[in-house]
């Protein structure tokens, strides 16, 4: 049954050559033409071309990991040694970051207070992340540029580490706090992804997922790095191996 208004015209070449750069416009444009003139072929374009997006997307995320594993491990475990010396002598884990990052910081500062695969202990761990009316407060009368830092002021300890989540490594607020970190003796770990920004300078250990500066593979990375972290944690602290 005819609409009384005219497709779109077919454009070859259209999908492929423009696909990587702008896959979900593309796809609509060029599917939409297709279910305009052949609906089940239109589906099954689009699923092929979804799946080896699919596909291009697990690759380079399993890459990103693959090659931090290789040129990165011994940096992992000191950085880890570190986490588990502050644990013993009674500090605590600070963390924090920006967006994606800071529901990382979240998401690995709850297991180290819950628990992570095993029964153990609750380990002292704080987001900066979470308290709306600090995080507000501070903004408002300092500047975001401070939003980490007097968090830190208030709560740092010699004993404590802080483990910072940057992909960029740049972002002003998180150097401000890791030079406050230095000036209080407390530890540094920064998470971090392509050539490292600035942040290396201001760390005592930086975790650089220097395969890619695609923002996502570096955040998949960083999560991963985090679970890491809070396993060896448990098999260190309390015998538990997981793997």
């Amino acid at each position: 049954m005819g609409t009384g208004v005219a497709p779109p015209p077919l454009r070859p070449g259209k999908f492929s050559e423009n696909f990587n750069s702008e896959p979900v416009a593309c796809c609509q444009a060029y599917t939409l033409t297709l279910f305009w003139r052949t609906p089940k072929i239109g589906r099954l374009i689009m699923r092929d071309a979804m799946r080896e997006q699919i596909t291009a997307i697990f690759e380079a995320s399993i890459a990103a990991k693959q090659q931090f594993l290789q040129t990165h491990s011994d940096a992992l475990i000191q950085a880890t040694e570190a986490v588990v010396k502050s644990i013993r002598t009674g500090g605590k884990i600070l963390l924090f970051g920006n967006g994606g990052s800071a529901a990382d910081a979240q998401h690995i500062a709850a297991e180290f207070v819950n628990r992570y695969l095993v029964e153990r202990p609750p380990l002292a761990a704080i987001a900066l992340t979470t308290d709306t009316s600090a995080l507000t407060s501070i903004i408002n009368d300092y500047g975001p540029l401070d939003v980490f830092a007097k968090q830190i002021q208030a709560l740092g300890k010699p004993d404590d580490i802080a483990i910072a989540i940057s992909t960029s490594g740049n972002s002003p607020n998180i150097l401000r706090a890791l030079e406050v970190c230095r000036e209080l003796g407390v530890s540094t770990i920064g998470l971090t992804g392509g050539s490292g920004g600035e942040m290396p300078a201001y760390v005592d250990h930086c975790l650089c997922v220097s395969a890619t500066s695609v923002t996502p593979r570096i955040q998949e990375t960083h999560i991963l790095i985090g679970h890491v972290i809070c396993e060896l944690v448990d098999h260190i602290l309390y015998g538990e191996g997981i793997a």
